[in-house]
């Protein structure tokens, strides 16, 4: 395409300066022949009221001198009555070098108008002047070939490098025209192939032509469509399979109290062994997440957006139970490498566990801080908080002892691992629990905690110093 739009505007563009500087070319070529006989004429004109007044051939020598034009012009006046020295008529008098012929200057006495004839080096201009006696003569007016062509070659030369200018701009410009629509092509092209080699990450920047553009933002909505379908397949599994728990708890139990037996013990180890394959199937699915959060150009979401459309959400429950809540930097958008559904899952799970380990009318806050290279949001309450954050993020990656999967707090850990970033738990200004989802912006490669040469990530200066600023509540 990028091609075939430079051959294209190359071959407009040549007709175009050809169309147009011929024609030009050429009309500055007769401009400059007209000039020249239109100097002649002025020239032949001088010399007329002095043959008006005398024939004499001493004065119109010197006419002629005086008008600087003695080399370039001759006079030529005919003889009248015989042409005798006795007086009775006058001799022909030809002033001046004669390059015109006799033919010519007798036609033009004959015809009495002005003519142009082609000599040896260049023309002469034959101009009829009347003579006192009724007679006509002719003054020759020679015109150089050179003085013809003055200025047209140089003409020519700067139509020439203006029509080479054009084409080369135009050119230029239609290869810039190509790239501009190429490279969104191509990168479309990317991105599907990758999405169709299950990167499900790969997004497509929407930028470029109109028609170009709207191909990227179809695109990357099928894209979060699909992980979106994705997503909802794993956590249905996985909802499902946490559903299951209760009535497995409910058969351990009850498979305890059969007794001996060989029908005892088949019943204890189908129940085992159905408890190992739910487990299986959650850690699954966990495991899969991160696989459908990796960001890609493109992808992303609205934090604050989500934030807003949660805590309206959340806020219902919030009444009813009489907690004061708070949110803070939600006002303009916030552009988060996550898709929204992911991060809308991350924040209900940190409020759900709010709601459910601290006591009604408990406060709590969510925090939005927006930095050049990244994104912060901070869930915070008033509650007795969490005496062992490790532990508690041990318990997220699946190692609990106290029967929870830690579900919750591994969904937030490997959201915010997908992008680089990492969840901390800490103590809020509240007095209680906070939690802190960084997510990064610059494009790095996800970074999981405890893997051999994991480097910790330096912070913003902006948003580290409004971790502890102090806050309160509406």
């Amino acid at each position: 395409m990028r091609w075939a739009l430079v051959r294209v505007c190359l071959a407009v563009t040549t007709m175009v300066v050809v169309a147009f500087a011929v024609p030009l070319g050429l009309v500055v070529k007769e401009m400059a022949r007209d000039r020249a006989f239109s100097n002649a004429e002025r020239e032949a004109a001088a010399i007329a009221p002095a043959l008006s007044i005398t024939t004499d051939r001493d004065k119109l020598e010197r006419v002629l001198a005086s008008a600087g034009s003695d080399t370039g012009m001759a006079v030529h006046i005919p003889a009248s009555g015989d042409g005798t020295a006795d007086g009775s008529g006058r001799a022909a008098v030809d002033i001046g070098r004669q390059r015109a012929a006799d033919r010519d200057i007798a036609t033009v006495r004959k015809l009495g108008r002005a003519s142009t004839t082609e000599v040896a080096g260049g023309s002469t201009l034959l101009q009829p002047v009347a003579l006192s006696s009724g007679a006509i003569a002719v003054v020759e007016v020679y015109v150089p070939e050179a003085e013809v062509t003055n200025g047209v070659g140089t003409a020519w030369a700067v139509l020439a490098a203006v029509g080479t200018a054009l084409i080369v701009g135009s050119v230029a410009v239609a290869d810039r025209l190509g790239v501009r629509m190429v490279r969104p092509a191509r990168r479309l092209v990317e991105g599907a192939h990758e999405l169709g080699e299950g990167k499900l990450g790969a997004r497509v920047p929407e930028d470029g032509p109109t028609e170009l553009r709207l191909a990227a933002v179809a695109f990357n909505s099928m894209a979060d469509q699909v992980v979106q379908l994705l997503a909802n397949e794993r956590e249905l599994a996985a909802d499902l399979s946490h559903r299951l728990r209760t009535p497995l708890t409910v058969l351990r139990l009850n498979a305890a109290s059969l007794g001996d037996g060989p029908a005892a013990e088949q019943t204890r180890a189908a129940v085992a062994q159905l408890e190992r394959e739910v487990d299986t199937i959650i850690r699954t699915a966990r495991e899969a997440k991160p696989q459908t959060v990796a960001a890609g150009p493109g992808a992303g979401c609205d934090a604050a957006e989500v934030v807003r459309e949660r805590m309206e959400f959340w806020s219902a429950l919030a009444e009813d139970e009489g907690r004061k809540w708070r949110v803070a930097g939600a006002e303009r958008p916030v552009r988060t490498p996550v898709a929204r559904a992911d991060l809308a899952a991350a924040l209900d799970a940190l409020l759900g566990n709010v709601f459910r380990h601290t006591a009604e009318g408990t406060a709590f806050a969510v925090d939005v801080h927006n930095g050049e290279d990244a994104v912060i949001v901070l869930v915070s309450d008033a509650g007795p908080g969490i005496p062992d954050p490790e532990a508690a993020m041990a318990r997220g990656r699946g190692s609990g002892t106290d029967g929870s999967t830690g579900l919750g707090l591994d969904i937030v850990r490997r959201l915010a691992e997908s992008t680089g970033g990492d969840v901390r738990i800490g103590s809020s200004v509240l007095g209680g629990t906070e939690v802190r989802i960084w997510f990064q912006l610059d494009g790095r490669e996800p970074v999981r905690k405890g893997h051999r040469g994991a480097v910790r990530r330096r912070r913003p200066r902006k948003l580290v110093s409004t971790f502890n600023r102090p806050r309160s509540l509406p």
